[in-house]
């Protein structure tokens, strides 16, 4: 994950590029969901950015941390009402550590791609897993890849058109990556945006969750909790680092334990 993507410029307009995920049909159930899952515990961001999600979800009294490796997201973040209210770690979602424990770590809007091997994306589970007490979740939000809409030959698919962005995704299905293409107009001039991914399936990402000690509990298509199914195009997933009683439990079940990382 490279900072230099994440430039000053990139920062500055990030959220008028962004404008549909802040509509209130997207960002607010998104919210709902987590403050559901962490109370009034804390909760850690990973590529908190700007504090899309971040922000509201703090504003509901949820105490809200975040990791973010590129400073000039976090500066917008900072200048935003109640950005004070934020902890931002400057640092790898990898492997940074932000102080404290958590019962909720998340990653929204597809953050886990911008990892671009599978080595990091594993990484930041084990990171995950470090940051969370006994019994805290794991939460992912995340598209499927589109290769069944993809015709043969093609390696692009639109993913949003608006009156002042277009969005597309250009595939290297050989390597599994993906780069995101952002056209963007306001106030008179245009912007560029590309964003590498390394995209990821449901089934890689639970055999991550394994590897850090955690084990699935929640999967759905989106954070209004619609069920998952073959046709989805995007998901949100829930793992749980276990607890003691949950190791006494599988214990006498004769299951193996899992391993904390």
């Amino acid at each position: 994950m490279d900072a230099n993507v994440w430039n000053e410029q990139v920062a500055r307009d990030y959220d008028t590029s962004s404008a549909h995920m802040y509509a209130p049909e997207v960002l607010g159930p998104t919210v709902s969901f987590l403050e559901r899952r962490v109370g009034r515990d804390a909760a850690l961001e990973f590529a908190v950015g700007t504090g899309r999600v971040a922000l509201p979800l703090s504003a509901q009294g949820v105490p809200v941390a975040g990791i973010e490796k590129s400073q000039p997201m976090a500066r917008e973040l900072g200048k935003k009402p109640g950005g004070h209210e934020v902890s931002v770690t400057i640092g790898d979602m990898t492997s940074s550590r932000a102080p404290g424990v958590f019962s909720l770590v998340y990653l929204v809007y597809n953050a886990i791609t911008c990892l671009l091997t599978q080595e990091e994306q594993i990484a930041c589970f084990r990171n995950a897993a470090r940051h969370l007490e006994p019994g805290g979740r794991f939460v992912i939000e995340v598209f499927v890849p589109e290769l069944q809409r993809l015709p043969p030959g093609e390696t692009a698919r639109p993913f949003h058109i608006s009156e002042r962005h277009v969005g597309f995704d250009t595939y290297d299905v050989l390597n599994q990556h993906v780069v995101s293409h952002h056209y963007t107009i306001a106030d008179g001039r245009s912007s560029v945006f590309l964003s590498p991914h390394r995209y990821v399936w449901p089934s890689e990402l639970d055999l991550m969750a394994r590897l850090a000690g955690l084990r699935p509990s929640e999967r759905w298509a989106d954070w209004t909790e619609a069920p998952f199914t073959a046709s989805s195009r995007s998901h949100v997933s829930v793992w749980r680092k276990p607890s003691g009683n949950d190791s006494l439990r599988s214990a006498g079940r004769g299951e193996d334990r899992a391993v904390s990382p």
